[in-house]
């Protein structure tokens, strides 16, 4: 039966590093015993010779042998230790796989109801906006920062015109402080405003009536 060893288990390399230096010694044995035979049978035909590999091999010392051993002990700590980081390598890298994949969920989840959102990565890249910056706007409610995960938050792109956030967004918020019920307000058809949409009115400088709707909703 075919024995399996776990190459991460320091006992279980050692064993296995043993039976191979083991089956070194026997190969050479059984290889040793091949020319030691041929040898004799060489020298009872009276040819008296014995060829230049035979010579070698019956005169080999014992060195070959210990070498041999140690050479096969040695592959067999090296690609343990290979195999050990081989496997770590690929556990990070599945970690990290997962965790992106997480976090792209949760972006498309967020991006089923609410629009494009992006972190603030993205928007310092592409609108320029400094983080600073829209840590500020965020702790002042003149942006919609929606929670993705346990403390990151991701931003509605259409809430921002020319890298800031539209007027009257810290009213609407002061009125609806809940971002998620907001932001839904926000990008929904209201009656108040005749079927319009109160972000886009909102981009259009339109805020005194999207902050007087919003003061109707609030209040039912």
């Amino acid at each position: 039966m075919t024995k399996s060893f776990d190459f991460g288990n320091e006992p279980r390399q050692d064993e296995l590093s043993s039976l191979v230096a083991k089956e070194v010694q026997r190969v050479l044995a059984q290889h040793e015993e091949v020319i030691k035979e041929r040898s004799s049978i060489s020298w009872h035909m009276g040819t008296g010779n014995i060829t230049a590999a035979d010579s070698l091999y019956a005169t080999r010392p014992q060195g070959i042998h210990d070498d041999l051993t140690a050479l096969a002990s040695e592959f067999v700590r090296r690609l343990a230790r290979e195999t050990n980081s081989l496997t770590a390598r690929t556990e990070v890298a599945h970690g990290c796989a997962v965790k992106v994949r997480d976090q792209q969920s949760d972006c498309l989840r967020i991006e089923a109801w609410a629009g494009q959102v992006a972190g603030p990565t993205y928007l310092e890249e592409h609108f320029h906006i400094p983080r600073s910056t829209l840590h500020w706007w965020q702790r002042h409610n003149d942006v919609v920062a929606l929670r993705k995960g346990a403390r990151k938050h991701v931003f509605p792109l259409a809430q921002f015109i020319d890298g800031r956030p539209a007027p009257g967004i810290r009213q609407v918020l002061s009125l609806i402080p809940n971002p998620r019920p907001a932001w839904l307000w926000l990008t929904s058809p209201s009656p108040r405003l005749d079927g319009r949409i109160p972000i886009e009115m909102l981009r259009q400088d339109l805020a005194a009536e999207v902050i007087s709707a919003a003061r109707d909703f609030s209040s039912t």
